[in-house]
């Protein structure tokens, strides 16, 4: 069963050139030293951006929560925003893409003396990697919605493991997922450690219940550019929103539920636990908040412009 993150099949992306620390190398030959930190440790921090009609969209937010991450673990990327930029584009261009393609920007601490945790035994510079795909949601999943089920795996504060950052190291993520393959689910729903929920494993969480749209405090969810988006065009829509805990059981009286994510956008949920939600799929709020997410992003293209 396919996920949140599934998407279709592509043949150009077989002969996409993948940049490699400034090379553009075929994807058969495009990679990185088994002592590579982020092989080693997952010591890194990435950052997804799709391109739309020419424009890299909310590249300014995007890379804003590139560097910040990279601050957070004392990285240091060893080029500026500008050349950041640039490099993206080159490698669009390298690909002769234009729309509907999705980027991964990867940056790790580099290659180690040896395998160990120690990030001062990094010998040079860091490893920067981009792949730029064509890649569109699957059709399935926008068409039928998204089944989930809650993790026993939790979210966790800051001064655990930040779910506000880009980390390579998803392992916690991962066993969520895991977690809930088993039970037919497509995603997890992931509470945070006093039992309100929190997060998807890959994506972050809204319901909306008569007519209103809620998603948790912000505290143990990803700190996500398509999430700050919609509380956006929610406060300037007149859509009322609630950034507040709320438990399991306010989610199972949801009328409907969506999660977004720069790669989905927003995507409707059809069932949580067992328990199919009452608005249906496509949900009336939901469809709105898509089409108004689709409207900024045609206006995000036209501005990047000029």
């Amino acid at each position: 069963m396919p996920g949140s993150q599934d998407f279709a099949s592509d043949p150009r992306n077989e002969r996409v050139l993948i940049y490699v620390n400034g090379e553009m190398l075929p994807r058969e030959h495009a990679k990185v030293s088994v002592f590579d930190a982020g092989f080693v440790l997952g010591d890194g921090i990435w950052e997804g951006i799709r391109l739309h009609k020419g424009a890299l969209l909310f590249e300014e937010a995007h890379l804003q929560r590139l560097f910040e991450g990279c601050r957070a673990i004392a990285l240091d990327i060893g080029m500026s925003r500008e050349e950041v930029s640039l490099a993206l584009r080159r490698t669009l261009v390298a690909n002769e893409m234009v729309t509907g393609v999705h980027i991964r920007l990867m940056v790790t601490r580099g290659i180690k003396k040896a395998p160990n945790q120690d990030p001062r035994n990094a010998v040079g510079q860091p490893t920067v990697v981009i792949v730029a795909e064509h890649k569109e949601p699957s059709p399935e999943i926008v068409g039928r919605g998204l089944v989930l089920a809650t993790s026993i795996i939790r979210c966790t504060p800051s001064s655990m493991f930040d779910m506000r950052l880009n980390s390579h190291s998803r392992l916690n993520l991962i066993r969520a997922l895991l977690d809930v393959i088993k039970l037919g689910a497509d995603e997890a729903l992931m509470l945070d450690p006093h039992g309100s929920v929190s997060s998807c494993n890959a994506t972050n969480f809204f319901l909306v219940r008569r007519g209103e749209v809620y998603t948790s405090t912000g505290e143990y969810c990803f700190n996500g550019v398509t999430r700050g988006n919609i509380i956006a065009l929610c406060h300037a829509n007149r859509i009322p929103i609630h950034l507040t805990d709320f438990s399991l059981d306010e989610v199972y009286e949801a009328d409907e539920a969506f999660v977004t994510g720069t790669f989905g956008g927003v995507t409707q949920v059809r069932e949580i636990d067992g328990r199919v939600l009452r608005g249906g799929v496509p949900g009336a709020m939901t469809s709105r908040l898509r089409a108004l997410y689709e409207q900024l992003k045609d206006s995000e293209a036209v501005r990047s412009h000029g």
